[in-house]
This record gives structure tokens, C-alpha cells and sequence, in this order.
């Protein structure tokens, strides 16, 4: 069977002002994959990573020309929803971001925004996004307490499962697990093992040993450029750019 590509990008540069900060980046990311992006700070990892669901729209300065495909459909084209490829292409922070609200109404949340209203449906989704996010059996019975209250890892899941309540397709991480103690950081990687089986997930890590653990496929940023994208084993053991190799064995970054 012959993997379907999920999302593809084409000549994508983009600029802050005059500041070009993406150059010509082109990427094809295949279906229920997961996909880390690597690089030191400041090479356009993150501003990539937001160009996928147009985040970076929010930001007066930028100008963008190049194409994105996701399921073959241009999101920069006129005819775009913005609010729906966000609901299809979902976005995890680096720090978890819980609303100031209870665990049920933090998943509740978009589910209502999109017209949701039974307590029934609402209760199943609930249910089962927590399940998938790995956390249901941790707050099952608090749900209608603050979600504040959780600890810095369980936010960052309960976010993953307010994120899975409106049924995305691709999962977008910036940086997830960088806010977290080791034992947290675990079972978020371990989700992700779990989650691509039905989602496809694009990563931000700083991270190589996290990189090397959860990615299929590794893509190195420099300076703005995507210097190369091949199998995750392949990037760590055999890359074809020098630059790549002194990037991943600590020369510089």
C-alpha cells in the first residue's frame, strides 16, 4: 500500500517585514506519521510549524508566498475557513495553556463552539478524549474541578485532549514536553506512539534523544532553511548534509 502524503509544501518562503525568515522550504509529510522538526533556536522551526494552520495570520507584518496542500487542498487559497482548517489542524503549546475552567468544560469547550449542545454527546466526547489523551483514569473523578489544579504534565494532556474533543486530523506540537519534569515528558512520548495511529503529528523538539525516540521522519532547519528531511534512523546515523551531522552530534546549536 502506497503511503498517502497528509500534507505538502511547496516553495513556501515567509517574511517578517523585510526580515525573510523561511526560505523556499518544500515538505511532503505522509499520513499517521510523526514528523520532529529540528534545529538551534531561532532557525524557523516553530514559525514553520505555524504556517500550517495559519497561525502565523495573527501577526500583522508577515507575508507568505509558496503553497500548502493539506488533503490536497490549498490553505493559503481564497476559499479557505480559516476556523476549520484550525479545528482540522490543531496546535499544542509549549507551556500548557488549561482554560480557567473545569477539567469537562476545558474539553467541552470547542465541541460547544461548534454546536454541540447535548449532555449526553458532550459527556461521550469528553470521555473518550481524555481516554485517547492517556488521562481519564487520573481525573475521571474530579472533572468538575478546576482544571488549574492539575500538575504541569496533566495540563499539557488535558490541552492534547481539548485538542482531540474536535476531532483534528493532523496535531501540531510545539515544543510540548519542554515545560515538563522527566516522568511527564515520558507519557506524553508515549502518547504520541498511540496517537498516530488515527492522527499525524509534526513536533518541535530541542530534544535529539526525544526526536530520535517518537519521529518517523526528522527534518533539520537552519538559518531559516530546511537542509534536510529523510527517516528518522537515517537523519541520526547516515545524513547526507555535514551540516546535519555537526548539528546532531553537538558541534554547534
Amino acid at each position: 500500500m502506497v503511503e498517502k502524503n497528509k500534507i505538502k509544501v511547496e516553495k513556501l518562503n515567509l517574511f517578517y517585514g523585510e526580515n525573510q525568515a523561511l526560505h523556499g522550504i518544500g515538505l511532503e509529510i505522509k499520513n499517521n506519521s510523526i514528523v520532529a522538526l529540528i534545529g538551534p533556536s531561532g532557525c524557523g522551526k516553530s514559525t514553520f510549524l505555524r504556517t500550517l494552520n495559519r497561525m502565523n495570520d495573527l501577526i500583522d507584518s508577515v507575508r507568505i508566498n509558496g503553497n500548502i496542500y493539506v488533503d490536497g487542498q490549498n490553505i493559503y487559497g481564497q476559499e479557505m475557513d480559516v476556523a476549520l482548517l484550525r479545528k482540522k489542524v490543531g496546535m499544542v503549546f509549549q507551556r500548557p495553556n488549561p482554560f480557567p475552567m473545569s477539567i469537562y468544560d476545558n474539553i467541552a469547550y470547542g465541541p460547544r463552539i461548534h454546536g454541540t449542545k447535548r449532555k449526553a454527546v458532550l459527556d461521550e466526547i469528553v470521555e473518550k478524549s481524555l481516554v485517547q489523551a492517556a488521562l481519564w483514569d487520573e481525573v475521571k473523578d474530579r472533572l468538575h474541578k478546576s482544571a488549574l489544579g492539575l500538575s504541569g504534565g496533566q495540563q499539557q494532556r488535558l490541552c492534547i485532549a481539548r485538542l482531540l474533543a474536535v476531532e483534528p486530523d493532523v496535531l501540531l506540537m510545539d515544543e510540548p514536553t519542554s515545560a515538563l519534569d522527566p516522568i511527564s515528558t515520558l507519557k506524553v512520548e508515549e502518547l504520541t506512539q498511540t496517537l498516530k495511529e488515527k492522527y499525524t503529528i509534526i513536533i518541535v523538539t530541542h530534544n535529539m534523544q526525544q526526536a530520535a525516540r517518537i519521529s518517523d521522519y526528522t527534518s533539520f532547519f537552519l538559518n531559516g532553511e530546511l537542509i534536510e528531511s529523510d527517516q528518522t534512523d537515517k537523519i541520526f546515523t547516515a545524513p547526507t548534509d555535514q551540516r546535519t551531522e555537526d548539528y546532531i552530534t553537538g558541534r554547534f546549536g
